[in-house]
């Protein structure tokens, strides 16, 4: 098993290659071209970034077409505890992101270095799961949560944490836990609320882009 992923190439002058990379992960039941937008927006707001969307390796079994990166139980509410660290899928889908993300500096010229790494809702949780493992520019976490503790980043990163007050999805408190966790390693965390549910709009999206402009400044 591999992932794939659709590439955004960004709009550049004739000659010029962008040595930026964005990689953003999607969410539950959704898919690479359901997050393609958000990369296309922070480009044309801010600057150009090159986008990788990996495909989740799993179908979603109740979304034609829709991907998952690992199950949830049978009626799972986000306030329970539950131990997804101990579930097959979400093994290998961590085993196949953390090496799929170390081949990209080889295959794009971007080293990880100067690489960000985001995703919404599930994909941010893949995002807080793998990402500490990798020396990255920084990290994006889109209505999200943590599906499990933290682990120490191997790398100080600047991350930005992003969450609608009005989420009926994910609670708005599993974004302060993943503020809280974060900054207990020291990690500069930028963390905005947004009059929004479970979504990314247009004022979080102006905030992601002025995030990612300050992080290649």
């Amino acid at each position: 098993m591999a992932l794939n992923a659709v590439a955004i190439t960004p709009k550049t002058d004739a000659g010029k290659k962008t040595d930026r990379l964005i990689v953003l992960l999607h969410g539950w039941g959704a898919n690479a071209q359901d997050v393609a937008g958000l990369i296309e927006a922070i480009s044309m707001i801010s600057i150009p970034f090159k986008g990788l969307l990996p495909n989740a390796p799993f179908p979603h079994p109740m979304v034609p077409g829709g991907r998952q990166w690992y199950g949830f139980p049978p009626n799972y509410d986000f306030r329970m505890n539950y131990d997804f660290g101990a579930q097959a899928d979400l093994q290998e889908s961590r085993k196949l992101l953390t090496e799929w993300m170390r081949s990209l500096p080889e295959k794009t010229g971007i080293p990880l270095e100067k690489t960000i790494m985001g995703g919404f809702s599930q994909g941010g949780a893949m995002t807080l799961d793998v990402g500490p493992s990798l020396p990255l520019a920084a990290m994006m976490i889109l209505s999200s949560y943590s599906h499990m503790p933290i682990a120490q980043c191997v790398t100080p990163r600047s991350v930005l944490v992003i969450h609608g007050n009005q989420d009926p999805v994910v609670p708005v408190a599993k974004s302060v836990d993943t503020k809280k966790q974060l900054e207990q390693q020291g990690q500069v965390v930028t963390y905005r609320t947004f009059d929004m549910q479970h979504e990314v709009a247009i004022d979080a999206l102006k905030a992601a882009s002025q995030f990612c402009v300050n992080i290649t400044a």
